[in-house]
């Protein structure tokens, strides 16, 4: 197989979030905070001069799933990251059939494997925030 890595020799990264109902933002306000998922999936990737191409937000996707591998197909991405085997469960149907997809493709799965952060009340009013007035203007600040 040969070189997949784009033209400047970056690694290009699919990164992968759960999408997770907002009413579950008490119990598990990571799961619900699919902006900070996929900010822990750049910053890994730039910290190994990787570059994020793709986010996927998915909740209980087919391993077989054409979201998953069109990028993959075309020869645009080079790896698949998620925060944690925790996120994976959640936006996957079968992390074990996935990861044995992309070793039958050639292409590596990893997680971050850093600890989540730790929300307070006020951190959790502005991803309330954020998610419930999506059309209102609201920036998410």
């Amino acid at each position: 197989m040969g070189d997949t890595h784009s033209t400047s020799g970056m690694l290009r990264v699919t990164a992968i979030a759960g999408l997770t109902p907002l009413e579950e933002l008490e119990a598990d306000p990571f799961l619900v905070d699919s902006r900070s998922q996929h900010a822990m999936c750049a910053r890994w990737a730039a910290e190994r001069g990787y570059v994020v191409t793709r986010e996927l937000l998915v909740r209980g996707l087919r391993p077989d799933h054409c979201a998953l591998w069109k990028d993959v197909e075309a020869g645009l991405v080079d790896l698949f990251v998620a925060p944690s085997r925790r996120v994976l469960e959640l936006a996957l149907a079968s992390v074990d059939e996935f990861t044995a997809e992309c070793a039958r493709r050639g292409v590596r799965i990893e997680t971050v494997g850093r600890a989540e952060p730790a929300y307070d009340a006020q951190m959790k009013a502005r991803i309330h925030r954020r998610l419930s007035m999506p059309t209102a203007g609201y920036d998410g600040r």
